[in-house]
This record gives C-alpha cells, sequence and structure tokens, in this order.
C-alpha cells in the first residue's frame, strides 16, 4: 500500500482536507497548532492509498521543539519508499504565507524525487466574495501541479487524488533558494501575480478585528462570549434534560414491573436507571458545551481571545497561547495537556500543564450540574440564577488555575523564559452545522463510552456492597454502610455523612462516578418509593448549603483523574510533577473546602 503525505501551515485546512479525504474525525479548529500528532487513514477516493496528515508548522526551518519534531518526522517520510507524493495545503485567501512554505517542501521534495501537489484551499471562500486566482499560471510558474479545491465543500477533490495517485511527477525546477528571505521574495512575486485580486475579504477581517481586538469592547466582548457559553449549559440542555429524565423515568415504569420481586429488579431499578441513568440525564450539558466551546474554535475567534487574554496571563506568568489548552481542558484536560504543546516556552508549557487541570472540565459537569440544581431554583429569564452559579465555580475553578501558577512562576525560577509571544490572526470563518453537530455528538459519545464502563463497574460494585447482606432493607447496616461510616471522620469537618465520603471515595476513579454512585445509593435508600430526580433526593437528604458549596470547592481543585496523570507524565517526561500536583491540589482542595464550609455555616448560623 502507497502512501501520500499531506502537509501545510496551521488553518490551511489540512486536517479538514484529511477528514474529507478519509472519512475520519481528526481534530479540526481555526486556530493555529489544533493538529499536534501524525495521523492516518485510508482514501476514500482509492483504498490502495494510505494518507498521513502532518502537523501544521509555517517552515520547515522549525524553531520550536513541536516544530521540530513534526519536520523531523516529515523528512524521515521524504526519505521512505512507500511515500508516493506530497500534498502540500496552502490557503488560498493568503497566498504569500502559503507560497513560503510550498516553496520549502518544492525544494525538499525535489531533492528526495517526490512528487509534489499544491492543493490551494478555501476555494469556496474566494467564489463567495467573487475573488478567484490564477492556478494554471501558477502551476507553469513553479513547475509542479496546483489544483484549486474546497476541504468544506469538496470541490476539486477528485481531480487532486487522481494527480496525487496517478499523474504527478518529480517536480523539475529551478526555484532552490538559497534562504528564507529568496523563498519569502519568490512568493510575495508569485501572490501579486497570480494570487486573488481585491481586498474585500481583508477589510471585512479589519472591521471585525476592530470591534473583537479593542482595548476595552474586545474584553467586554470576551466577557459576555464567556457568559453565554455556561448560561448556555443550563438554558440550552434544560429542556432535553428534562426529556432524558422523563423517558428515564417512563422505561423504570414500564420495565420493573415485568421484573417482579427479587435482587434482580432491584439491580436493574436501584444501578441502573439510579445510577447509571443518574449520570445519563447530564450529558446533553456536556453536549451543548462542546458545541459552543467548538463554535469559538472554528469562527476563529479562539485566537483573538488568545491576544487579548495574553496581557493579563503574562502576570499569572503564562501566555496567550495558555488560553487554548486551558479553554480545551474545560472540555477534557488530557487534549488540553496535549494543547500546551503549541506553547513555545518550556516554562510557560510547564506552567500551562499545571493550569489545565484545574479548569472545569466535562467530567466536573454533572457533580456541578447535581449541585447547583438541588440548592438553586431553575428560574426563568435571560441570565438564570442556576447558569451564573455554573459561571461562577467555573470562574473559580480558572482564577485557581492562575494562581496557581502565579505563586509557582514566583517561586520556582528553575526554568528560564525563552521565547517571545508570536501568534497568527486566523481568517473569520463561519462554522459549519454539521461539522459541529458531529463534533459535538462524537465528543459526548466519547465521554458515555469512555465513562461508562467505569460507572457500571463501580455501580455495580457499591449495588452489591449496599444491598448485602440484609438485602437493601437498611443500607446503613450493609456493608457499604460498614465502610462508609469508618471513613466517615475524614469527610465529616465537611458536614458530609458516610454516603458523600462514598461518592466521594469512588469518584477518585472518574469525577463522574460521584453521580452514578450517589443515584445508587439514593435508590437503594428510596426502594420503596417512585423515581424521583437524583437533585431532589440530595435536596431531601439534609444536605447543608454549606456542604453543598465545600463539595463544589472540592471538585473544582482536586485532581482525580487517572488518564491526566498519565498524559502529564508523558508529555512532562517524568511522574514527579503529576505526582506533585495530585497530592497539593489534594491538599488544597480539602483545606478550601474546609473553610468554605466554616465561613458558611457562620455566616447563616
Amino acid at each position: 500500500m502507497s502512501k501520500v503525505a499531506i502537509i501545510g501551515s496551521p488553518n490551511s485546512g489540512k486536517s479538514l482536507l484529511f477528514n474529507k479525504l478519509t472519512g475520519l474525525n481528526h481534530k479540526v479548529a481555526n486556530f493555529p497548532g489544533i493538529t499536534v500528532a501524525v495521523g492516518s487513514g485510508i482514501s476514500l477516493y482509492d483504498n490502495s492509498v494510505e494518507l498521513v496528515d502532518f502537523p501544521g508548522v509555517y517552515s520547515l526551518n522549525a524553531l520550536t521543539g513541536e516544530e521540530r519534531l513534526a519536520v523531523e518526522t516529515f523528512q524521515k517520510a521524504l526519505s521512505d519508499d512507500a511515500y508516493a507524493a506530497v500534498i502540500c495545503v496552502l490557503d488560498a485567501t493568503r497566498l504569500e504565507k502559503g507560497l513560503f512554505f510550498a516553496l520549502q517542501v518544492l525544494e525538499n521534495c525535489t531533492q528526495h524525487g517526490k512528487p509534489l501537489i499544491i492543493a490551494a484551499n478555501m476555494q469556496d471562500v474566494l467564489h463567495s466574495h467573487k475573488m478567484d486566482f490564477d492556478a494554471q499560471g501558477l502551476s507553469e510558474a513553479i513547475q509542479t501541479p496546483v489544483i484549486g479545491i474546497s476541504a468544506r465543500t469538496g470541490a476539486g477533490l477528485d481531480e487532486l487524488m487522481a494527480c496525487a495517485t496517478g499523474s504527478a511527477s518529480v517536480p523539475k525546477t529551478d526555484l532552490i533558494a538559497a534562504d528564507d528571505a529568496a523563498h519569502h521574495n519568490h512568493a510575495r512575486e508569485l501572490a501579486r501575480r497570480y494570487g486573488p485580486k481585491g481586498d474585500l475579504l481583508i477589510q471585512t477581517q479589519t472591521r471585525l478585528d476592530r470591534i473583537f481586538l479593542h482595548s476595552w469592547v474586545g474584553g467586554l466582548s470576551f466577557f459576555l462570549i464567556m457568559l453565554t457559553l455556561f448560561q448556555s449549559i443550563f438554558t440550552w440542555a434544560a429542556p432535553v434534560m428534562d426529556g432524558v429524565e422523563s423517558l428515564l423515568a417512563w422505561v423504570e415504569g414500564m420495565v420493573v414491573p415485568l421484573l417482579g420481586d427479587g435482587w434482580f429488579a432491584d439491580f436493574v431499578s436501584n444501578a441502573l436507571f439510579g445510577g447509571i441513568g443518574a449520570f445519563i440525564v447530564f450529558v446533553p450539558q456536556i453536549f451543548v458545551l462542546t458545541l459552543v466551546v467548538g463554535f469559538l474554535e472554528d469562527s476563529g475567534y479562539l485566537a483573538r481571545a488568545a491576544v487579548i487574554c495574553h496581557r493579563p496571563l503574562r502576570f499569572f506568568g503564562l501566555t496567550g497561547k495558555s488560553f487554548v489548552p486551558m479553554l480545551s481542558g474545560v472540555a477534557c484536560a488530557i487534549p488540553g495537556i496535549y494543547a500546551a504543546r503549541t506553547v513555545e516556552s518550556p516554562r510557560k508549557r510547564w506552567l500551562t500543564y499545571m493550569a489545565v487541570p484545574l479548569m472545569p472540565c466535562s467530567a466536573r459537569l454533572p457533580v456541578y450540574g447535581l449541585i447547583i440544581a438541588a440548592f438553586i431554583p431553575a428560574g426563568g429569564g435571560l441570565i438564570g440564577a442556576q447558569g451564573m452559579a455554573m459561571f461562577g465555580i467555573y470562574l473559580f475553578g480558572i482564577v485557581m488555575g492562575l494562581l496557581v501558577t502565579a505563586l509557582v512562576s514566583r517561586v520556582d525560577k528553575s526554568q528560564k523564559d525563552d521565547l517571545p509571544f508570536v501568534l497568527e490572526m486566523p481568517p473569520y470563518r463561519l462554522p459549519g452545522v454539521l461539522p459541529l453537530l458531529r463534533s459535538a455528538w462524537d465528543r459526548s459519545k466519547h465521554f458515555v463510552t469512555k465513562a461508562g464502563p467505569v460507572i457500571f463497574m463501580v455501580t455495580l460494585v457499591v449495588w452489591v456492597l449496599g444491598y448485602m447482606p440484609n438485602h437493601g432493607t437498611d443500607l446503613a447496616t450493609s456493608w457499604l454502610g460498614t465502610i462508609g461510616h469508618w471513613i466517615e471522620p475524614v469527610f465529616e469537618p465537611l458536614g458530609l455523612d458516610w454516603k458523600y465520603g462514598v461518592a466521594i471515595l469512588t469518584a477518585f476513579l472518574a469525577r463522574e462516578v460521584f453521580v452514578g454512585t450517589l443515584g445508587t445509593l439514593f435508590g437503594l435508600e428510596n426502594a420503596e418509593e417512585n423515581i424521583i430526580s437524583l437533585a431532589e433526593n440530595v435536596q431531601n437528604s439534609g444536605l447543608p448549603l454549606a456542604s453543598g458549596v465545600a463539595l463544589l470547592v472540592f471538585f473544582a481543585i482536586a485532581l482525580q483523574c487517572v488518564s491526566t496523570m498519565a498524559i502529564l507524565s508523558k508529555e512532562s517526561g517524568s511522574w514527579r510533577l503529576p505526582l506533585q500536583m495530585f497530592v497539593g491540589y489534594m491538599l488544597l482542595a480539602y483545606g478550601l473546602a474546609w473553610f468554605t464550609f466554616q465561613v458558611i455555616q457562620l455566616s447563616i448560623g
């Protein structure tokens, strides 16, 4: 099987093209550095061809460690006989920038005897602005095929793959340059001669940047956008959550009576519907969160937000590029840690690693949603109390991450800050609805399939321990009750009884297990009642407000994710950093939760 390499600069549409050609769902976003690993897939146009997507780089003369790794991998591919051709993707709306990189690739392909095809992407954007460029003239000038395509619509992909797998030949060119300056000059001249004419696109970008990059309007816009993000988690997801809960209650009411009496019926009711069902109810919030964050990524706003955040983040020892890993951490800490590879400075990358696990990830979302729903009425209006509470706890996690990095950056001077903040502004684009929905669906499905087996095993163990030896007649005297009373002194200072202690203990496997465990426990305790929501169970359990807020504080800080620690170990090169963070964040979480509990108790009592 032959291979075809796909390479290009960040924001050229390279990974979107790869997805179109292979049918896969590689991470795509309108922000520099989203693709941080090599991906591969079989071509939909020719199943004998394997397409390999390389990380985006601006130049083959790499500056950062991440770029060097990508360039070295690409250079090895050029020396590999398995690679039959190279597709270099460039943004036709920014032809000069793309041609600078393409000329470097052309030079390398010529030296290694590899056919090269230039894929001039964004033809749909050019046509929508009544602009065009001379692909034929450019092809003749650089003596290699130049094919206009649209990775979004699929236009030109048949011709591209036909050329890559058949008619392309090794370029024979005299465009070997002495240095980067010569490539820049040649790219500028080629873009002037063959590039799109007109400045309507540039004017549109400039007008929008005057708003989003304004000294105070940009900051206000950023605040309102973030507020909308967290309001949407409750406002948009609430009807679907209610529908899922009603559907689960209806299915339970239909299924459980058919099973009769006995342990199996109790298991289905208490463990499956009570435990796993309680977790499933919160999946719509994860879908909405991923959908809104995806819109911000694809629209090109994230790079502007990084610029806006650069100055305040510098105070905390970070960089504007730390904003994207931190925002990615809102969905999941693991891609956030991977995204930190785009931070060139080793010191600031290390500090970004410390900040990302404190971002309020989607695994925390079911816990936050449960506690907030239990203590704060839904209300109505454009800005609801629950949405404001969610905004507050998310803001708290972000602030804690910033305070930690500020403290560490001032205390630890072992690593030097060696590289400046440089960020390309990608063009604004209207995101496609279907890709956004598919991405949100895939993220939600991945979250459920990843957490589902863990939650099932935990709820199974919790149910067995809570059901035996008295067949669920008295939860307090069950095996689980005995274990819970053993650990209760640890959580009693937070005003939590043994049931919440057991739920917290199981949550160290994965944060979202907390909800499933509580659902199982309350299902066992209230087995004789009709199904009610888990939030109502929490309300009826007599949990004090101070304990609820303390729980939020604890989950906002504690590092309860083994997968995150494993990725941190891999990216940082040792287990030292993740183990230090685990112990430090656990002690900090417990201490602040206890302090919060005491303050609220004193203020209300």
